[in-house]
């Protein structure tokens, strides 16, 4: 078994949020309080004055925090905005100090937690590639050494010698992450590192992470990104306001997050079951038809993740509750801000229309991607053709993420996509 690079145990961090600031001090001020601070406490007493109230309310970003990871691993650290996953990293970066339990790492800790931060607008590229990376930790020998492989990286040759305060923001990231990237420690902590850069760029930033974890140096990578989670990290944890709410293999983890985030639109299961929905009261009338389940039958990751070169493929299943004739199925993919990007409906271009008996079915729809890398939301209905009469809805049925190209395959040189034939492909619904 390896050994553990990092064992974290019991962590907690507390903040205290609007208590006032502390001064500075002299010595005689602290003597001076010292002397004071019993007579302090008894009038607070008195008073009956609320300790809380004059040190301000408590927020534990962190609570009782503790998991191991193995030498040469990379380890994925996901969860929602504001679970703790920033403040974990910068207590594992000695940025901040634990108010309770420890964290012991073997080996020296590189972190690329804020890219670009001591970079000088003043200076050159060449010259805050210096100073970058001597705050990052390497020795100017080492900045020489592999001074041409960050070049090379950052793909800025012809601007060099010109003030990174002309640099567009591209480069800027490039280079800052380049300069990162290139640190040769046992522990490397990784936060959002794909979040930067064009797509291009952030390919080649993924495949830096796998080369890095490849050569037997431990990687803590924290991402939204699931997909690159499930296929980068083999362990890894979710954090839940600031509590650990699943640990153990990538894929169980990120599916663990996915079950919870599906409900929010935010992503969800290769297979999402809907929870049933009261219809009546949304519609006023008797409700039908029962959307059951969605699933993504051409999914090539344990999420509900596409790429923008793959059709979407999907799978309803639904129980009809009465006898049901002429009926429209619809599918609509809207922004997680409620914005419609489209709608396909299954008597679109020519298609038929459907009629069902009492029992369980299942039908499939296959639209080409024509959607820009995002998170998106997926709502079904169906409706009646005559009189348009509406028999079921499920608002939020699933989310969906879409991917600016699939992992291991090169960019196409054109992006975006139509639908199959002009319209989105419904199968014959098959009796279950």
């Amino acid at each position: 078994m390896p050994s553990p690079a990092i064992t974290v145990s019991g962590l907690s961090k507390v903040y205290r949020i609007g208590a006032p600031r502390e001064p500075y001090l002299t010595l005689r001020d602290s003597v001076a309080g010292a002397a004071t601070q019993v007579m302090r406490q008894v009038a607070r007493l008195a008073t009956g004055a609320a300790r809380g109230a004059r040190d301000g309310e408590e927020l534990w970003a962190l609570t009782n925090v503790s998991f191991e990871v193995n030498q040469g691993e990379c380890f994925g650290i996901i969860g929602r905005n504001g679970a703790g996953k920033t403040t974990l990293l910068k207590i594992l970066s000695q940025i901040t100090p634990p108010t309770a339990g420890r964290i012991i790492c073997r080996g020296r800790v590189a972190s690329l937690l804020g890219v670009g931060t001591g970079f000088h607008p003043e200076l050159t590229g060449r010259e805050n590639i210096f100073l970058n990376g001597t705050i990052l930790g390497m020795t100017r020998a080492e900045v020489r050494r592999k001074f041409d492989e960050i070049v090379a990286f950052a793909e800025i040759e012809r601007f060099l010698e010109t003030p990174v305060k002309r640099y567009s923001s591209g480069m800027y990231v490039r280079l800052a992450f380049a300069v990162a990237a290139h640190l040769e420690p046992e522990i490397l902590v990784v936060d959002e590192v794909l979040a930067v850069g064009d797509t291009a760029f952030q390919k080649k930033c993924l495949g830096k992470m796998e080369a890095v974890a490849s050569h037997g140096r431990t990687v803590l990578f924290v991402s939204h990104n699931m997909a690159v989670i499930a296929a980068l990290c083999k362990q890894a944890v979710l954090l839940e306001s600031g509590r650990v709410a699943a640990a153990g293999r990538a894929d169980d983890v990120v599916r663990a997050y996915l079950t919870t985030a599906a409900a929010e639109g935010t992503s969800a299961q290769a297979y999402q079951t809907i929870a049933p929905v009261e219809h009546d009261a949304a519609w006023g009338g008797t409700s039908r038809i029962a959307f059951r389940s969605i699933r993504l039958v051409n999914n090539a990751y344990p999420t509900f993740t596409v790429h923008w070169k793959e059709p979407i493929t999907l799978e309803v299943e639904f129980a009809v509750q009465q006898p049901a004739r002429n009926v429209v199925f619809s599918l609509t993919v809207s922004t997680l801000e409620g914005v419609g990007i489209f709608r396909v409906h299954s008597n679109d271009a020519g298609g038929r229309l459907f009629s069902f008996e009492p029992g369980s079915h299942r039908i499939s729809l296959v639209v080409e991607n024509a959607l820009q890398a995002g998170n998106y939301v997926v709502a079904l209905d169906g409706t009646t053709a005559v009189g348009n009469v509406p028999l079921a809805r499920v608002a939020r049925a699933a989310g969906l993420e879409v991917l600016d190209v699939a992992l291991g395959e090169e960019l196409s040189p054109q992006r975006g996509g139509h639908l199959v034939n002009g319209a989105a492909l419904w199968s014959e619904p098959v009796r279950c």
